[in-house]
C-alpha cells in the first residue's frame, strides 16, 4: 500500500532545525502508535531525517492529527503540509 506522505523542515522554537514527517494513514486495527512507528521507520530507512512525526486523517469531516505532541500542536495552528512523498506500508 502506498501512503502520501509530508517531509518537512521548519525552524525551531528553540534555535535549529527540526525535520519532521507527516503521513495520511490512520490505523484500521486502532494501533495508531504501532501504524506510527512503522511509517517512521520506513521513512528513516529510506534516507529521510524525521525527528518527529504524526498521522493525519479525517475522522468527521475535520482532520484529526495523532502524534509527537508538540507536532501535533503546530500542524493543528498551521494546517496540513502539502504531500511530498509517497512511502510503502
Amino acid at each position: 500500500m502506498r501512503i502520501n506522505m509530508a517531509h518537512v523542515r521548519e525552524r525551531a522554537s528553540g534555535g535549529g532545525w527540526i525535520n519532521f514527517a507527516v503521513f495520511d494513514a490512520r490505523s484500521t486495527n486502532g494501533s495508531n502508535d504501532a501504524l506510527l512507528a512503522q511509517l517512521t521507520y520506513s521513512a528513516r530507512n529510506s534516507g529521510l531525517k524525521v525527528d518527529q512525526a504524526a498521522l493525519a486523517y479525517r475522522s468527521g469531516g475535520r482532520i484529526q492529527f495523532y502524534g509527537a505532541k508538540h507536532l501535533v500542536d503546530y500542524l493543528a495552528r498551521m494546517g496540513l503540509p502539502r504531500w511530498t512523498h509517497t512511502i510503502d506500508a
